[in-house]
């Protein structure tokens, strides 16, 4: 760890994945970060390897498509910490795979309220912190399946379409007001989740893997290194955007 900076950083999703490299990432920075999930045992560990290794780190239980849990998570990094600079509003689910016809009214839901209402619900509590404090950073995970169709994720895919518009708009409303909105979108990443969509099956993972120009899938630093300079005086001039972190899927 580097010397520590007086910023905060919120991960929601924290503790796997993309959520868990962006945890770490913040923390070599010298951050403090606050790591959110669903998952009490995994967070709580992650917080403490960060801790064991001299970063900062603290962990706070919420599940994000809960009104009550986002407000109490930032209540409690106020109480805190007083300030919240930095956000990674990550937290997501894939879904169950079914065709449009075929999916479920309750997986299109679920979908819809972690992985859209989430990240509306985060914004409508971080954006009101860094406007009193004078600015802040925020980036919103999206996806190439949010700008591009996917079979068989249509609940995915409406989500992450969403997750792109909805960085778009406050992005223009807060862009004279020193808060930067943007958002990323990988495109295949090893992490748990893509492994439960290719049930691990070698050849599968071979095919995702072949979706992309350069021929392999990405690592969770490489998403994480793109979130940091977002979250840097470097990305001054930043906001609205929806980078793609694909090896290339986009360009096809």
């Amino acid at each position: 760890m580097i010397q520590p900076t007086d910023k905060v950083a919120l991960v929601t999703g924290g503790s796997a994945g993309i959520g868990k490299a962006a945890a770490w990432a913040f923390a070599r920075r010298g951050d403090t970060v606050v790591i959110c999930d669903r998952d009490w045992s995994r967070g709580e560990a992650l917080a403490d390897d960060i801790c064991h290794e001299e970063g900062q780190a603290q962990f706070v239980q919420a599940d994000v498509s809960r009104e009550v849990d986002v407000a109490h998570l930032l209540k409690t990094i106020v109480d805190i910490h007083g300030r919240l600079d930095y956000a990674f509003n990550n937290a997501g689910i894939e879904g169950e795979m079914n065709e449009t016809a075929d999916c479920t009214l309750e997986n299109w839901n679920r979908t819809i309220a972690i992985n859209l209402t989430g990240v509306f619900l985060c914004l409508k509590e971080e954006i009101p912190l860094m406007l009193k404090q004078g600015g802040g950073a925020i980036v919103n995970m999206a996806s190439v399946a949010g700008q591009v169709g996917f079979p068989t994720l249509p609940a995915y895919c409406a989500s992450k379409g969403g997750v792109i518009q909805l960085t778009r708009a406050a992005a223009l409303e807060y862009a004279t007001r020193n808060v930067r909105i943007n958002a990323v979108c990988p495109a295949v990443i090893q992490t748990e989740m893509i492994e439960r969509i290719t049930h691990n099956d070698p050849e599968v993972q071979a095919q995702f893997q072949h979706f992309q120009p350069m021929e392999r899938a990405g690592h969770p630093n490489e998403v994480a290194d793109v979130l940091l300079w977002l979250c840097s005086d470097q990305a001054s001039f930043v906001t609205g955007q929806a980078i793609a972190v694909d090896g290339g899927y986009l360009a096809r």
